[in-house]
């Protein structure tokens, strides 16, 4: 009788098997692919952040290190490589600003305003946004186009973040003769910074303004 069962159960098993063996087996197998495929996904995105991040050391020391045209030059094709080979990153964002700096000192603005303008539509991160949304006003400031830039500052800032943003707008205002405008852009941004030795120009422009006014 205990032989019989167990002949039994053998073939239950068999029958299950040939009827769901093959199944079960393809899930798991697709299973444990999915486990791999994940592990592999996570170390290529790893192993590309931190790429990213050497190449970006690289381009930082190569500009900062000094004032040579070699090390400009440099600097500017890692930033290159950054943006096209890391495109949608904080890195690439990161390198878009710092071309956008070399075309500025190199007095070149059009570059520099296509740049910063990849960042404001680009970026994820809002805060780099606003800084390049910042640089970019004072661009266009640079090419006689202060009422266009006065119009990018939308939406709500803070802390340092609404501080530069009233002293940009303070300094467009001004270069517009908005001389009461631009008063109080400067006394916004003075109350919103955290520590004022940290900004000692925002005092100095209300004392100059001051000055005019009297």
């Amino acid at each position: 009788m205990s032989y019989q069962t167990e002949e039994e159960q053998i073939e239950r098993i068999k029958d299950v098997w040939q009827r769901h063996g093959a199944p079960v087996l393809t899930g798991v197998v697709l299973a444990l692919a999915g486990v791999f495929g994940w592990n592999a996904w996570n170390n290529h995105q790893e192993n590309k952040a931190l790429n990213a991040s050497a190449i970006y050391q690289s381009m930082l020391e190569s500009v900062l290190q000094d004032d040579s045209e070699a090390n400009r030059a440099r600097g500017a094709e890692l930033a290159e490589q950054l943006r096209n080979d890391y495109a949608g990153t904080t890195y690439a964002a990161f390198a878009a600003l710092m071309q956008a700096r070399l075309a500025v000192e190199a007095e070149d603005f059009a570059a520099a305003e296509s740049l910063l303008r990849e960042v404001v539509e680009q970026a994820d991160d809002k805060a780099l946004q606003e800084i390049a949304r910042q640089r970019l006003a004072r661009v266009l400031g640079q090419l006689d186009r202060a009422e266009e830039a006065l119009e990018l500052f939308s939406g709500s800032v803070s802390g340092e973040l609404l501080a530069g943003r009233e002293e940009v707008r303070g300094d467009l205002l001004q270069s517009l003769g908005r001389t009461a405008d631009a008063r109080q852009a400067y006394q916004a941004a003075l109350e919103a910074t955290g520590d004022r030795r940290n900004r000692p120009q925002l005092q100095l422009k209300l004392d100059d303004l001051a000055e005019e006014a009297s």
